[in-house]
């Protein structure tokens, strides 16, 4: 009896048909898989890991093409590789310390390339210098606001601001369908080829007062009702991401890289 009970909490939980039940069984899970690690990046890693392995369907086959964790830091905080690619991105325009980046801390997919922050191609450091280029970032500024945060509040948080959102702001981004959305960007080449059918995203502000967000490009429909309940999980996920602080936020061994290897 003991072992059928425990089987039945370690089982998959399927993402077309995420209910209540799912919910409570993953949420200690997710919130153990959170902890314990010695930095963000590595505890972000883990949490990818685990969505990306124990989302799946009554056959066992992963929903999820690709699992991300970003957050958003400041660029004069950032490792000088993710500076240099931030001041890269902006061009002409030349980024200043307090500027945010949203950066990507962690991923996991189907691909070789995406199981490493440092190959991808386009997402590592994305430089957040106003609200006006932020709007023009589609998936990026839905994101923000579905989480119930004004792009001002979160590029140049005060420290009144950052004590109210503290603690109370979490959502959920949810793309029910991603084909022809206009806040999922490069629709042939990732959304068509990979069979991506939604998208959600789940995450709120740390005590820092910084975003952070895991993403699932799922290849199943994602009701409603589904993602909602995600909403639960950013504050799982949160408690064990709130223990960071600037000097335990990047890993300090970076694994070797192969240039020819970076996409996406």
């Amino acid at each position: 009896m003991i072992l059928a009970k425990l089987g039945n909490l370690l089982m998959p939980y399927d993402l077309t048909t995420f209910d209540l039940g799912d919910m409570l069984k993953c949420s200690p899970r997710l919130r153990e898989t959170a902890s314990g690690a010695p930095t963000f990046e590595a505890s972000a890693q883990r949490v990818c890991r685990f969505l990306y392995d124990e989302l799946r369907d009554a056959d066992g086959e992963r929903q999820c093409a690709l699992v991300r964790c970003y957050k958003t830091h400041s660029f004069g905080s950032l490792e000088p590789e993710l500076q240099s690619f931030a001041r890269t991105a902006m061009g002409v325009q030349r980024p200043w310390s307090t500027m945010k980046c949203l950066t990507l801390m962690a991923t996991v997919g189907e691909s070789a390339a995406w199981n490493s922050r440092h190959l991808s191609r386009g997402h590592r450091a994305i430089p957040l210098p106003s609200p006006e280029i932020v709007e023009k970032a589609p998936m990026i500024s839905q994101l923000i606001k579905e989480f119930g945060l004004e792009l001002s509040s979160l590029l140049e948080p005060s420290p009144r601001v950052v004590r109210e959102l503290a603690g109370k702001r979490h959502g959920v981004f949810h793309v029910e369908a991603a084909l022809g959305s206009r806040y999922i960007p490069a629709q042939q080449e990732f959304v068509v080829r990979f069979a991506i059918r939604s998208v959600l995203g789940f995450g709120g502000i740390l005590a820092s007062g910084d975003l952070f967000a895991v993403i699932l490009f799922a290849t199943v429909h994602v009701s409603q009702g589904s993602a909602d309940r995600f909403k639960t999980l950013a504050l799982d996920v949160k408690s064990g991401l709130s223990r960071f602080n600037d000097t335990n936020i990047f890993n300090q061994m970076r694994p070797s890289t192969s240039r020819t290897a970076r996409r996406q």
